[in-house]
């Protein structure tokens, strides 16, 4: 399985993507919804629950983690990789994030790179956008907009409220009135996507708004490429077990053609009939499967 995290509900439009992508695999989500939000959390507060969720997730038979929160990406995502995989009994297991994906995209799009990055505190906070997009475009200028209100929006379902288009306005203003030029501007979390439509009409015509499920989809589908040793011990889901590697929607088996549907299982920290509700109107489809966990 490929294991997927997210301090709430956020990661699973990356999942939704991820899903539509390589449809040919087991998916296990765990969403820490009980003690979410993550974004005004301490560095060290997110480090550690995010590590509990990676070993939880590997103990599940996940060799490969994404973690699908930008807010884990920026402060929790380098000191695993870095300090515990070594440590850990099977040092062969992979720890993803979404944020250099994110970067390498910018520098395809930007024409002029002056890049804006919408956020939460924490992530903004840590300039990890700053520092990846840094080291692979060193002449593009990256400006960071907190935008603190936008996942209470989403997570209290108003996005098409006034409330909601009053505070998308606000944060897009004050991006631009620090950088006027900027013409690639990026949802730096999970959750922005629902607010898309609201924040496209007020970012101006001539900047391109880019959120990150696509994008990492493809980077994923590229590292298994990449990674066959990884890519071979991933559980495939049940209609697509005979597929030897990466596939499209539409398969040829065996037994010929025939459609490739993933298998995703979900785990929250919360509970289940509560999660079910958000967590279907993230995958744009009812949700089943879910289990109620507890991280320690």
């Amino acid at each position: 399985m490929i294991g997927v995290f997210d301090s709430g509900y956020g990661g699973l439009s990356v999942l939704r993507e991820i899903a539509k992508r390589l449809p040919q695999y087991s998916y296990l989500y765990l969403g820490d919804n009980a003690r979410a939000p993550y974004g005004t959390r301490s560095f060290d507060c997110v480090y550690e629950f995010t590590l509990q969720a990676v070993r939880y997730l590997f103990d599940q038979g996940c060799p490969l983690v994404i973690l699908a929160c930008n807010t884990a990406s920026a402060k929790a995502l380098r000191t695993i990789q870095q300090r515990d995989l070594p440590d850990m009994d099977d040092p062969t297991r992979r720890v993803l994030g979404v944020i250099r994906p994110t970067a390498e995209k910018v520098g395809e799009i930007s024409k002029n790179g002056q890049i804006g990055i919408f956020g939460t505190p924490g992530t903004i906070a840590s300039e990890s956008y700053d520092i990846e997009i840094a080291k692979l475009w060193p002449d593009f200028h990256v400006y960071g907009q907190p935008c603190p209100m936008w996942v209470p929006i989403v997570e209290n379902m108003e996005m098409n409220t006034p409330g909601a288009d009053y505070f998308v306005e606000k944060y897009v203003n004050q991006l631009f009135g620090k950088q006027p030029e900027i013409d690639t501007v990026v949802l730096g979390c999970t959750h922005y996507p629902l607010l898309y439509d609201s924040i496209r009409r007020f970012v101006p015509p001539t900047a391109q708004v880019i959120s990150q499920g696509e994008i990492v989809a493809e980077s994923l589908a590229d590292y298994l490429r990449r990674h066959p040793e990884m890519e071979h011990r991933l559980q495939r889901s049940e209609q697509c077990e005979q597929g030897a590697g990466p596939c499209s929607p539409q398969i040829t088996c065996e037994q010929g053609p025939v459609p490739c549907s993933p298998d995703i299982t979900y785990l929250t920290t919360e509970h289940p009939s509560k999660f079910q509700d958000m967590a279907s109107v993230f995958m744009g489809q009812p949700v089943e499967n879910v289990t109620k966990i507890q991280l320690s």
